[in-house]
């Protein structure tokens, strides 16, 4: 996968950028910049070489037309923030307003486009379909450079198919992600523990299967545990289950136990009589679930049972909330977690967080992103990697 030093000399070259900006808002105020500010490097990194830089991405999911909620122009805003310069926002993703946006930059400069999913052509699973899109977008640029990386396990016009009509490289934010990637499904160091947290198991069977024959310890939380504590013969109240994958879960604790491979679950969680904030709440041990009740936490014991399980971990990967981290009285076990990781960051442990849900939480919860070794923009492009699938988005770079 070739960097951005192959593309050679770019100065007074339009750069057709695929980054990924698809961030939180509430109303134009953007409640999580994480991803914009991962963007940057990438960006600062063109610009200084003279670059044109035109930057697409996409927001939410609009039905393949123009929808103001979704629209980029706040995000453009405080991308201009960020670089300490001014960044242009054209109203179009391409046309002649996008055209008339792009021509005009002078080298150093930025525009961002609008949304690209405000364009079916983009999502579109119709070949042909998708390809003229890409070749409207291609028609923008001298070349092209794919940073989005929450994005490289679509096969979508900004990501797969302008890359064969362009001279192209990863950016920045891409490679690091491969490369930490790597380290968790092909070299790491051990111990090597997994935390996965979050609603569905059936959201991770393809991970969990995967990860089971790399590592040494599965840590599980959220809302997915209460499956696995339905496969242990526990009952579980009213909590999050996904009845249908009991049977595959007590299947994954059967072929753990015969690879040796540690399964952590929480001991105890806090159980509420509704879903909110402020519904009534206590700690009841994980074989006491009252049956009116729905787990929405991790205990305080399971936290210190977390902690200790990880301990002696030299490489952490963690995909998804222990609980409802939004309402403070289910946020314990999460920022407890996060603690967790930040201890073995100092202590020279490599800890990736895995994107989505589990970097909105950390930051929301007070932590900085460089407390952690690496915290991903992908979480289903990190969860499709380390499952070993190809990802478009990725191939299609290595191709010349």
């Amino acid at each position: 996968m070739q960097s951005l030093e192959s593309l050679g000399d770019l100065s007074g070259k339009t750069v057709l950028l695929r980054s990924d900006l698809n961030v939180p808002l509430d109303g134009d105020r953007i409640t999580d910049d994480g991803r914009v500010r991962a963007s940057v490097p990438t960006i600062e990194a063109l610009t200084q070489a003279g670059a044109r830089v035109a930057v697409c991405a996409h927001l939410g999911r609009p039905k393949g037309e123009p929808d103001p909620v979704y629209s980029l122009r706040p995000v453009a805003a405080r991308l201009g923030e960020l670089l300490g310069q001014q960044v242009g926002f054209a109203v179009e993703t391409v046309g002649p307003v996008a055209a008339q946006a792009v021509g005009a930059m002078s080298d150093g400069d930025v525009v961002v486009l609008e949304n690209l999913r405000f364009n079916a052509g983009e999502t579109s699973k119709d070949d042909a379909v998708r390809g003229a899109f890409a070749d409207e977008l291609a028609a923008l640029a001298d070349v092209f450079v794919s940073d989005g990386f929450g994005v490289v396990h679509r096969k979508q016009a900004s990501v797969y198919d302008v890359a064969s009509r362009l001279p192209h490289a990863a950016g920045k934010l891409v490679l690091a992600e491969v490369e930490v990637m790597h380290a968790l499904r092909d070299d790491p160091r051990r111990p090597y523990a997994v935390v996965l947290g979050g609603a569905k198991v059936s959201d991770k069977l393809g991970v969990i299967e995967s990860l089971m024959t790399v590592a040494d310890k599965l840590l599980i939380g959220g809302g997915m545990v209460f499956t696995f504590l339905k496969a242990q013969g526990h009952e579980v109240g009213r909590s999050l289950l996904e009845e249908d994958q009991v049977e595959t879960v007590r299947g994954y604790l059967e072929d753990a136990k015969a690879r040796g491979v540690e399964i952590v679950l929480p001991t105890d969680v806090v159980a509420a009589t509704e879903f909110s904030a402020e519904a009534e709440h206590t700690v009841v041990a994980v074989d006491s679930i009252p049956s009116d009740r729905l787990g929405l936490d991790i205990g305080p014991d399971s936290e210190t049972v977390f902690a200790q399980a990880l301990s002696d971990a030299e490489t952490i990967f963690w995909n998804g909330p222990m609980g409802a981290f939004e309402m403070a009285p289910y946020a314990a076990g999460t920022a407890a977690l996060a603690q967790t990781l930040v201890e073995r960051t100092a202590a020279g442990a490599l800890t990736v967080v895995g994107g989505g849900d589990s970097a909105a939480a950390v930051r929301l919860l007070g932590f900085d992103d460089d407390q952690f070794g690496h915290i991903s923009t992908g979480g289903g492009a990190s969860l499709e990697y380390l499952e070993g699938k190809t990802l478009p988005g990725l191939s299609v770079l290595e191709e010349a």
